[in-house]
Order: C-alpha cells, then sequence, then structure tokens
C-alpha cells in the first residue's frame, strides 16, 4: 500500500514535468495571471464605467449638474396636471436619476489612487445628496404621489406599482414630511447630527490606545508598537500564543474612553428623539419596518428562542476550549473572552490540521473563478466572461471586467472585480452597486453594474494568487451579492438586487457559503495550482468540518451582539451607562462573564451601519440553511431548483415584501418561532459534521499520517535525485 502511495507521488511529477498545456480554462487563465492596462494609441479614451464624461475628473460636476438638471425637470413631471407616466415611473426614473451619480460617485471616492478624482467625486455626491434633502421637504411631491398611491393614479397600476409607490412614501415619510414645518425642521438636524457622530463613532472605534511601556509587565513591553516610551495596542492580539499578552490587550484596547462613551449615548439619544417625533415608539420599531422581522418584539423573541435552544451546546464549546487552555497550562484559569479567538483557531489547526500553508494552493482566484462560473451556469445558465476594458474604464490597472451571459437571454449585467489589496485601499471586502437594473420606456432593460471589492494577495511571479480557506469564503459570499444584482430583473431601479430589507439582503450571500462549504461543490475546482491535482476527499473533509467547529458558541455570540444592538435602540432613558447596560445583557445571552473595566461596545462600529439591525445577519443564516435544505442540499448542480431559486427569489430584489416572498417560496410563514427553529438545526447539523469527521479522524488519522510522512520523504528524496542528475 505504501508504495502504491509513492508511484501516484511520482506520476503526478513526472505529469508535472511532461505536461505541455495548461487544463485551466480561458476565464481561469485570466484571472491567475495580473491584467494590465496597456495605453493603445489608436482606442479612444471612455471614461470611468464607460461614462463619456468621465475621461477626466471635471467630468464629476458636469455630472452633478446634468443630474441636478434633470431632477428639476422629472419634478416639474410629477407636478403637473398634464403627465402621462404613473407616478411611481417618474419617481424611480428620479431615484435612477440621483442614484447613478451618488453611487458611483461615491465609489470613487473611497477607490479611486488620485487625490483630485476622489476630492471631484466628494463634492459631487454631496451635492446630490442635498437634492436628496431638498427631496424629501417638498411637500408638494410628497402630496402629489401620497394621492397617486392612495386615490389611484391616471393609469391602473400593479401590485408592485404600489408597493414601490409605498416605499416612496416611506422613505418621505422617515423624514417627517407629513408633520408640522417645526417638528420636519427638528428631524432634519437631527439626521445631520446622526450624520455627524455616526462618524465620530466610526473614527473613534479603530484609534489605538496609547499606554506608558512602564505600565507593561517586562515581558510585553516589546511585544506591541512602541515609539520612545509609548506603547500603541491597535488591536486585540488575538492569535498571540502568550496568554498573558492576549488579556493585556484584551485589557487596554477596550479600555473605557469617556468620550466615545459620550458620542455613543448621544448618537443613541438622538435617533430615539427621531423615532418618536416621526410617530414611532423606539428606533428599532421605525428601522424594522418593511423587514422580515417587522416588530421589535419579533426580534426579541428569536433571539430569546436562540438563547434557550443553544446554551447548552455553547457551553459544551466553551468547555473544549478550557480542556485546550489546561492541556497548556494545568494552572490556567478558565477560559475568557480574550481566549476564544485563539483556541477557536487552535483547534482548527490541532483537531483538523487545517492551515493556510496546506490548503492555499489549492485554491488559486482563476481556479476559483472558474468554480464560481461553472455553478452558476449549472444552476442558472449563465456564464462569467473575462472581458477587455477600454482604456480610461477603470480606476486601477488592475482590475477585472466580467460579462454575465445568459446562455438564452444573453448579456445580463457587468461585475468589475477589484480583488488586490494595495495601499490606500479600503480593507473590507465590499459590494458596490454602481448601476441598478431597470426596465426602460423603449422596452429595453437597463444592465446593472456593480463592483465586488476584495484584498487578495497580488500574484508573483511564481504564483497566482492563492487564497486562504477564509478568502474563498468571502469570494463566495460577494459573488452572491452580485448575482443578486445580476438576476433581479425588477422593472424599477429603486428595489433592483439587494435594494432590499436588511435581513434578507444577506440570504443569497450567505447561501453561497453553503455552496463553497460542500464537498461535491469544491471537488469540482480546488486543483493544486501547480500540478492541477484535484484536493484530496481526506482535505476536503477536514476543511469542511474546520469551518463548523464551535458553531454554537460563535452563533451565541452573534445572538449577544444582536441583543444589545436590541436594547440600544429600543426604550429610553436607557437604565444606567452604556457599559451597565452591556453588563446585563451579557449576563443573559452569553455563557461567558462580562470583563469589568472594559467597553467593547465602544469599538462596535456595526452600531452605526446596523442600528437596531444587527440581528439580520442570523434571520438571513436562517432563511439561506432553509433555502440549502429545501432545494440544493441532494445536488447543489440542479438546474431545476436553480431556476426556481431565480424566479422565485432573486428575480424579485427588493420589489415584494420580504414575508410574502419567503411564505411563497418557502411555503412557510417566517415566524420568530420557525426562524429560530431553523438556525438551531443548523447549529445542530453542523456539530453534526463535525463529530463524525473527528471521530473518523480519531480511527485512520495517525496510521494516514504516518504513512503521508513515509510518502513525502520519499518524494523529496525523488525530487532531490532527480535535481542532482538534471532529469528535471
Amino acid at each position: 500500500m505504501i508504495w502504491r502511495l509513492v508511484q501516484k507521488q511520482l506520476r503526478c511529477v513526472n505529469k508535472a514535468c511532461k505536461r505541455k498545456f495548461s487544463l485551466w480554462s480561458p476565464l481561469a487563465e485570466s484571472f491567475n495571471t495580473r491584467p494590465n492596462q496597456k495605453f493603445n494609441y489608436n482606442k479612444k479614451q471612455v471614461g470611468l464605467f464607460g461614462v463619456p464624461q468621465l475621461t477626466n475628473f471635471t467630468g464629476f460636476y458636469e455630472l452633478r449638474d446634468d443630474c441636478i438638471k434633470h431632477s428639476e425637470k422629472l419634478i416639474n413631471e410629477a407636478l403637473s396636471h398634464r403627465r402621462k407616466r404613473k407616478m411611481v415611473q417618474i419617481f424611480d426614473e428620479l431615484s435612477d436619476t440621483l442614484c447613478k451619480v451618488a453611487d458611483l460617485a461615491e465609489f470613487i471616492r473611497i477607490s479611486h489612487p488620485r487625490d483630485e478624482y476622489c476630492q471631484a467625486a466628494e463634492e459631487a455626491s454631496l451635492a446630490v445628496s442635498g437634492v436628496v434633502e431638498k427631496l424629501n421637504t417638498n411637500l408638494e411631491l410628497y402630496k402629489a404621489l401620497k394621492k397617486a398611491v392612495f386615490k389611484g393614479d391616471i393609469v391602473k397600476c400593479t401590485d408592485t406599482d404600489n408597493y414601490v409607490g409605498e416605499l416612496f412614501m416611506f422613505d418621505f415619510e422617515q423624514c417627517g414630511i407629513h408633520l408640522p414645518e417645526m417638528e420636519r425642521n427638528r428631524i432634519v438636524e437631527l439626521n445631520d447630527i446622526i450624520l455627524n457622530l455616526g462618524q465620530q463613532f466610526v473614527s473613534g472605534s479603530s484609534l489605538p490606545r496609547v499606554v506608558k511601556k512602564t505600565q507593561l509587565p517586562n515581558g510585553l513591553k516589546n511585544i506591541f508598537t512602541s515609539d520612545g516610551d509609548d506603547v500603541y495596542v491597535s488591536g486585540l492580539y488575538t492569535d498571540s500564543v502568550n496568554p498573558v499578552a492576549r488579556e493585556v490587550a484584551y485589557r487596554i484596547f477596550l479600555h473605557p474612553d469617556p468620550d466615545q462613551e459620550i458620542i455613543l449615548k448621544h448618537l443613541l439619544q438622538a435617533r430615539d428623539e427621531l423615532a418618536k417625533i416621526a410617530g414611532f415608539s423606539t428606533y428599532s420599531q421605525r428601522a424594522l419596518r418593511g423587514s422580515t422581522l417587522d416588530e421589535p418584539q419579533h426580534v426579541t423573541t428569536f433571539l430569546d428562542n436562540l438563547t434557550k435552544d443553544l446554551w447548552n451546546e455553547a457551553i459544551k464549546d466553551f468547555q473544549a476550549m478550557d480542556a485546550m487552555k489546561k492541556k497548556e497550562n494545568p494552572g490556567a484559569s478558565q477560559i475568557q473572552a480574550w481566549d476564544v479567538p485563539y483556541y477557536t483557531q487552535k483547534a482548527k489547526r490541532d483537531l483538523f490540521r487545517v492551515t493556510d500553508k496546506e490548503f492555499s494552493p489549492y485554491f488559486s482566484l482563476g481556479g476559483c473563478m472558474e468554480g464560481l462560473s461553472m455553478l452558476f451556469k449549472n444552476l442558472f445558465g449563465i456564464e462569467l466572461v473575462n472581458t477587455e476594458t477600454a482604456p480610461g474604464e477603470c480606476w486601477y490597472p488592475d482590475v477585472y471586467k466580467l460579462s454575465v451571459i445568459h446562455e438564452t437571454e444573453g448579456l445580463l449585467g457587468y461585475i468589475y472585480c477589484d480583488f488586490y489589496e494595495r495601499t490606500g485601499k479600503p480593507k473590507q471586502d465590499c459590494h458596490f452597486t454602481i448601476r441598478g437594473g431597470r426596465s426602460l420606456p423603449d422596452q429595453t432593460y437597463q444592465l446593472p453594474i456593480v463592483v465586488l471589492m476584495l484584498n487578495l494577495p497580488v500574484p508573483r511571479w511564481s504564483s497566482p494568487s492563492l487564497l486562504t480557506p477564509n478568502m474563498v469564503d468571502n469570494l463566495f459570499h460577494e459573488m452572491g451579492h452580485a448575482m443578486h444584482s445580476m438576476l433581479a430583473r425588477t422593472e424599477y431601479q429603486h428595489v433592483t438586487g439587494t435594494r432590499c430589507s436588511t435581513d434578507f439582503a444577506e440570504v443569497p450571500s450567505v447561501l453561497m457559503e453553503y455552496f463553497a462549504s460542500d464537498m461535491r461543490v469544491l471537488k469540482k475546482f480546488a486543483r493544486h495550482f501547480q500540478t492541477q491535482e484535484p484536493m484530496p476527499d481526506e482535505m476536503l473533509q477536514r476543511l469542511c468540518a474546520s469551518k463548523h467547529l464551535y458553531t454554537a458558541s460563535e452563533t451565541q455570540l452573534q445572538i449577544f451582539y444582536a441583543a444589545l444592538d436590541q436594547v440600544y435602540h429600543g426604550e429610553h432613558p436607557m437604565k444606567g451607562s452604556t457599559t451597565d447596560v452591556l453588563a446585563k445583557t451579557q449576563q443573559r445571552y452569553y455563557s461567558l462573564p462580562y470583563v469589568l473595566n472594559t467597553t467593547w461596545q465602544l469599538r462596535f462600529s456595526h452600531l452605526v451601519g446596523y442600528g437596531a439591525k444587527y440581528y439580520s445577519y442570523l434571520v438571513s443564516r436562517a432563511l439561506a440553511y432553509w433555502i440549502w435544505q429545501t432545494y440544493f442540499e441532494k445536488d447543489p448542480f440542479d438546474r431545476s431548483k436553480g431556476e426556481i431559486y431565480r424566479r422565485e427569489c432573486l428575480a424579485h430584489g427588493g420589489g415584494k415584501n420580504p414575508k410574502y416572498l419567503i411564505a411563497d417560496f418557502l411555503k412557510f410563514e417566517p415566524t420568530p418561532d420557525k426562524l429560530s427553529e431553523a438556525l438551531t438545526q443548523e447549529v445542530l447539523s453542523h456539530q453534526k459534521l463535525v463529530d463524525q469527521v473527528t471521530k473518523s479522524k480519531n480511527k485512520y488519522f495517525f496510521p494516514i499520517l504516518y504513512i503521508n510522512s513515509l510518502c513525502i520523504y520519499v518524494f523529496k528524496l525523488y525530487i532531490s535525485l532527480c535535481l542532482y542528475y538534471q532529469l528535471l
């Protein structure tokens, strides 16, 4: 048996040496090399994203002026007694006019490497924001829309027309348009206050803490970044093998910050006042309107159910971590908050031998893109085609452009892939809508344009960009958003693609993580970038199981975050400081105790972007699990199921109330009980998979490890001899 394995290794070497051609597809080949935009004197500059005005940064001022002029024209049409179009059509064209400038400008503002472009884009974005603010206080426009929505339009409207019209109405009423002038003005003031406080809070949440070297234990003075006598603690150092370093970093980085506490307190108070003026009892009630879970008590029930169902499972996770900690140091204290990330990663390495070094060679960027295209072709009949960009079309030379092409419908849209890390680039993986899809008056369709921004390693001369397992998950996640944008063939731009309720927007992206964690899918594209040998089944099993390790404790942490977010945006005034509320909420929702004199909520920037909506990821996980179980678990390549998913789920974008969409698609009403039941089942099924692989590993791991080690030794010996005799 050992000799057969050795022979197999030798055959792989000979194949690699003799191979004269590549088995990669054209798509994989293109993404396994870095694109370079070469200047071509024969081709005309087309402008960013093909927008003619943007061959120069001054084009943003032209776009701004054209946008304002066309907006005024549309407002006059909406107010005219002689209008011939549906009111919702006029409003959607107005929304499209504004968004096409604002969304593009906002993306360029944060991504373009040249300051003059960023500055011009920011000015255009601010100008459009000013137009939107005026529109939100245009009482005559609101009355005209309200009349059309509630008393009937000049043309008979569909259910979709009425629903989108109601969404526009809600946007108006969020700004208090229906209120007396004094209260309307106060809402405008509060929106400005909330925006400024949010920016201050996000900025403060990432600042390092500065302490003197004399305040640190002797063994830690050289671990952190220092400048003279000052030491800068810029994170939690969760990957440090030194338990004291982890604890010290946790206590210093999360030490109370009075200024940040005041900002958060004022932010929460301003949001509460805004909600009450607009007629809501709490900010949470205002934020949840139109969501899958559309009342605060529904969210609380969902979180309480999960806490009850998963408490014991989370305790088991922490006990396992505690045993690992005691094994390292019998005299160590019980597992603490600063230990959890470290021992989670250690368990993945020790139990499943999952390291980036071992797995990354099987995940070249080109191979992953080939896998995605193959998956989409099987499910939807669409293909990702790398498309040459024209001069001036992209903001950076190494951006790829994908055409999304359906086998019968043709071109569906474009995805620009800004995948490689670079100085000054935002660090967070994101999906940006540049232009939304919508039906046009001439019966054609405005194709959607999106950007996926990642931070992958730049290809080297010796290898393409090699992704870690976590990067692969992120790539699939963001591509889920992109496919939502491509496949949502909505009539109106206002509800295109991901422009739906927050607790539904993450469903397609989370579902893609299921495909990225399925052995049958991974086997189709996980190949070594040099030999193109597929990833062995034993490695695939270890990888898939490692992704689900300690799911209960991680889910419990997310439940705690979501619960705290709800309390912060619930009844005011709060009972005590934000830290007092945190400690009380943690005792109820999390198995590990609150660490005295720490304030992690002051580092929790999601409170700004996801105020009262942090629960959304948990709901999206529950729905994604239900979709996976219902449609794709038996066969992740089933075309008939993919078509149903596209037609009944993705195609609607945000043009259908998520509760009704889910009820029609999954055949059940998304109540808090049903959703918590689904998420609990997901956690338990993941734990079952981990247990199965762990038992199998204990039975076969050591013999296989011995054989593999022997094979590797013989393999290396053979390579050395070949090199020595110049046979390679």
